[in-house]
């Protein structure tokens, strides 16, 4: 057994920075993405229209029901043969984790609607407020507030589940991991580090969430 030298991933370090940026910066677009697709998916699942309904609870279950590795293998490999022309691997990553991100967070937002009493709407009625205005500036405001804990552990799940991006070539941080491990015959090093490196973003984000949602907690009870 070879003895442990973690001083060879020194060697790669500026290959892991850059294999780390491209996975902030994925898992930042598919936040930005799936937040904003699952309010809508959520408004959709409170409409009053049975068909909205009916449409956004199958996208949300299929979602939410099947591998995320499965639905990046499908959109990686199937969608171009339906489109009719090739998607890059980032485009793919990001159309599945955006998907699978508007999907969780849908449910999130859809509890957070519920919390809106319903004089708020009543009130918007009153006053004759557009429902563009009433969504973005009564109900989203007072949803948003309400889901920030669960929509921040839904984007630390995400971070973890980006890794899965590696898997159609995408360049992220585990994708260059299983490369360099390859090429230096040093798995248990390299992959260490890794695990490491999200572990190290990961763990203070999950502690965030628990402080932000005492402060919320609190705020909501004054």
């Amino acid at each position: 057994m070879m003895p442990l030298d973690f001083s060879i991933v020194l060697r790669f370090q500026h290959a892991l920075l850059l294999g780390l940026l491209t996975t902030l910066e994925l898992t930042a677009i598919c936040i930005v993405l799936g937040c904003a697709w699952g309010f809508l998916i959520a408004l959709a699942r409170t409409s009053g229209s049975r068909v909205l309904r009916a449409a956004a609870s199958v996208y949300v279950e299929f979602f939410r029901g099947t591998p995320v590795l499965i639905q990046l293998f499908w959109i990686f490999f199937c969608l171009p043969l339906i489109l009719g022309f090739e998607l890059s691997n980032f485009t793919c990553g990001v159309t599945a984790l955006t998907l699978y991100m508007g999907a969780i967070t849908s449910e999130t937002f859809r509890a957070s609607l519920k919390t809106v009493g319903r004089e708020q709407f009543d009130a918007c009625v009153a006053l004759g407020l557009s429902p563009w205005t009433r969504v973005t500036s009564v109900v989203l405001p007072q949803a948003v507030l309400r889901a920030v804990p669960t929509l921040l552990s839904n984007c630390v799940s995400l971070f973890k589940e980006s890794a899965l991006v590696s898997a159609v070539g995408m360049a992220d941080l585990m994708f260059i991991g299983q490369n360099i491990s390859n090429n230096t015959a040093r798995p248990v090093e390299v992959l260490t580090i890794v695990a490491a490196i999200y572990f190290a973003i990961a763990f203070p984000l999950t502690r965030l969430v628990t402080v932000v949602e005492r402060r919320i907690l609190r705020r909501l009870a004054v």
